[in-house]
């Protein structure tokens, strides 16, 4: 059974795909009824403003005009003539209606349109030999019978880019049922069939491939775009052609006249509707194949980078809102948006703490106003905060409270994605967004992107709540202090995400050798990690944990894994490491500190753009005010700093490096070692500069004990 989220039956239903224009809904009826006069015709075509401007101008180009120029419209129509008018009017309006199609503005669209031109002005051709009433008609079934393929390219894009100007013939449908469970026949059809017509014309496009055995007693309409089908697209295959004109009645004799006239005409239409068609016979048609499959590790890596980069873009947006109704209507905007949600609301942590409330907005502003959940309460709504835990929920599920059957129907959906906002260790509100229910298995695989997006959001929120009741001096600082989190969270990403980057192209070219790649799987899912805990850390979303412990010796050595396996260490630079073999446990996030080396290391290899040498160094034990630490220096052999410098060498300057976030690295550093509860210093001279870290020692936290003290002073 396919999974829902292949399903291309339900991405049609959501996709956003063109209603049939009235003018033609009311063309195809004038045209039907065989006795629509000018006034008629001028009347409707005056409506569209568009289309009268397309008459006006072929009316009076050189091909048309005779003695004077036409003025009025229903004198160009008269100019035209019924046929030149029909056709006009149709072609337009099918290419104004489909050329708002997802991705049609991104693929060569020249052979798709000749085809469909030929086959409507063929399928017209035959309709008159066979004395078919509603001639038009088959124009529009023959322009309208491949629409399956743009619907196909608009929902599933990555699935059907190859194939759409693939081969048209049963291979291509064979491909389309197998990789789709749909062929683009069924799709066309499914497409037309919203226009609730009263006509065959859904039928014709649905059984243009059918074999030709199953058409014999089927509607004449169905028959005359089959063979047109055949004609326009399978030109080589006289026999099949032959055949198809048999079941039509027509003289095999007359299908090479169709072509050629077909051939005329198609020029002179592209022509009068400004379609350049130049070279569209060149363009190649290979044969249909399916999509080459997707190797998994390689879609999950640029799924979690795609992610990371959007989640670390809401935060930017976020952070320009003004007010707290600009920044909810920014994160139900987005999270619509990034998870494909229907209607979406908020719930706000009420006063007191013991509750989520509605905010007010939208067509359910009264009731959402209303709206409360209390905490103290068993529930989903009220567990899923309680937890600080996404929840999913289906209307045909068990156990949903009266709660959630409101809110389902207050999104007016069959399912609800429930997701905390969490700051800290406080829920702060929660996004409701509804859903079909075939989407909730492919959010619960997103729930990492979820949580990320609502830490981001909880974040962005709770600065917009502090704002409450503040002057404006206070909003200003607030705000500011908002934004050099932010600056900060740019910076530090960019080391790892330079780092996956990298680690991407050894990755395809390990692959490509067919070689192992499983040290590279563990670097690259450390450095997603990595990137998660520098956007949470960083703006302070989590607390950070004291009892945590590093080996400086495995940190440094990862380190120098990270720059030695990609283009960020040259081979004129050499990195020199001295570690003792006393303490190299520290009581600190081994993350934390990863994350001063890599903007340690980094600055050391910009000093010394010509090559040089950088050593690391573990100095021993360290007392001082009877606590025990870590030495660990980072040094190069580069020009040194300047005074300048050196005396504001920790706090956020304006550097000389291209980039709007560099000058951020060496204070980031400093506060990331401040939260290590360490110290840092900086000796510089014209021999080079070397930063010294102390890092409180494995158990140092509490008071010395004598013995322990006398052996910190001997190993000073």
């Amino acid at each position: 059974m396919q999974h829902p989220e292949q399903d291309i039956r339900n991405r049609l239903l959501i996709a956003r795909l063109p209603a049939m224009p009235q003018i033609l809904i009311k063309l195809i009826e004038l045209l039907q009824a065989d006795d629509a006069g000018m006034p008629e015709l001028a009347a409707l075509i005056a409506k569209d403003a568009g289309m009268a401007s397309k008459i006006l101008a072929v009316a009076n180009s050189s091909a048309y005009q005779r003695h004077q120029r036409t003025v009025g419209l229903e004198q160009a129509l008269v100019a035209l003539g019924t046929d030149t008018i029909k056709t006009l009017v149709i072609s337009e309006s099918v290419f104004q209606t489909f050329s708002s199609f997802p991705h049609s503005g991104s693929t060569d669209l020249r052979a798709f349109w000749k085809g469909s031109l030929s086959t409507a002005v063929i399928a017209r051709d035959i309709a008159r030999a066979l004395a078919y009433p509603h001639v038009e008609e088959a124009y529009l079934a023959g322009l309208l019978h491949n629409v399956g393929r743009l619907a196909l390219l608009a929902t599933a894009p990555k699935e059907y880019a190859y194939n759409f100007s693939a081969r048209d013939d049963e291979e291509l449908c064979a491909v389309e049922l197998r990789t789709l469970e749909i062929t683009h026949a069924e799709a066309g059809a499914w497409l037309i069939e919203r226009w609730n017509l009263d006509s065959f014309l859904a039928d014709s496009v649905l059984y243009h491939h059918e074999p030709l055995p199953r058409l014999e007693a089927a509607h004449p309409l169905i028959r005359i775009v089959r063979l047109a089908h055949q004609l326009c697209y399978h030109a080589d295959a006289p026999q099949a052609a032959a055949a198809a004109a048999a079941l039509c009645g027509v003289e095999e004799d007359k299908l090479d006249a169709f072509v050629k006239s077909a051939a005329r005409q198609v020029a002179r239409a592209a022509e009068a509707l400004g379609i350049d068609l130049a070279g569209a016979g060149e363009l190649p048609a290979p044969p249909a194949a399916p999509p080459a499959p997707v190797d998994p590790v390689q879609a999950r890596l640029s799924e979690e980078v795609r992610n990371m980069v959007l989640v670390q873009e809401m935060g930017q947006c976020f952070a320009r809102q003004q007010g707290e109704a600009g920044m909810l209507d920014a994160m139900t905007r987005s999270a619509r948006m990034l998870f494909d949600l229907g209607t979406t609301v908020i719930l706000l942590e009420s006063p007191t703490g013991h509750a989520l409330q509605g905010a007010g907005s939208g067509e359910a502003q009264q009731r959402l106003a209303e709206f409360t959940v209390p905490l103290n309460k068993p529930g989903l709504l009220a567990d899923a905060a309680n937890q600080r835990q996404p929840a999913f929920a289906a209307r045909a599920g068990a156990g949903l409270g009266i709660a959630e059957e409101q809110l389902l129907r207050i999104v007016g959906s069959e399912a609800l994605v429930c997701l905390p906002l969490v700051a800290g260790q406080r829920c702060l509100g929660m996004i409701v967004g509804g859903v079909p229910a075939w989407q909730l298995p492919l959010l619960q695989k997103k729930q990492r992107f979820l949580q990320a997006y609502g830490s981001q959001a909880a974040n962005a929120l709770e600065t917009a709540l502090s704002e409450r009741g503040h002057a404006r001096r206070q909003l200003a600082h607030v705000a500011e202090e908002y934004r050099e989190a932010s600056r900060r969270v740019v910076h530090e990403v960019n080391n790892p995400l330079s780092i996956i980057k990298n680690y991407l192209s050894v990755l395809d070219a390990k692959l490509a050798r067919r070689e192992p790649v499983v040290s590279e799987m563990s670097i690259l899912n450390e450095e997603i990690d990595r990137v998660g805990h520098l956007i949470n850390g960083l703006a302070d979303l989590q607390p950070s944990d004291g009892a945590c412990l590093a080996n400086v010796a495995r940190v440094v050595e990862d380190v120098l894994r990270l720059f030695r396996a990609t283009d960020f260490l040259p081979a004129s630079v050499q990195v020199i490491t001295r570690m003792q073999d006393g303490p190299q446990e520290i009581d600190g996030d081994a993350d934390l500190l990863k994350q001063i080396l890599v903007n340690l290391v980094k600055n050391a290899i910009e000093a010394q753009p010509d090559g040089g040498r950088i050593e690391i160094a573990n100095r021993g034990l360290v007392n001082r005010e009877r606590r025990l630490y870590v030495e660990l220096a980072v040094g190069d052999a580069g020009p040194g700093l300047s005074q300048e410098v050196l005396a504001n060498l920790f706090t956020a300057v304006q550097s000389s490096k291209q980039g709007k976030h560099h000058g951020l690295g060496l204070s980031i550093v400093h506060s990331l070692v401040k939260k290590m509860n360490g110290m840092i210093s900086c000796r510089s001279g014209a021999n080079g500069t070397s930063f010294e870290l102390l890092l409180p020692a494995r158990g140092s936290t509490s008071q010395l004990a004598p013995v322990q003290a006398r052996g910190a002073v001997d190993s000073v």
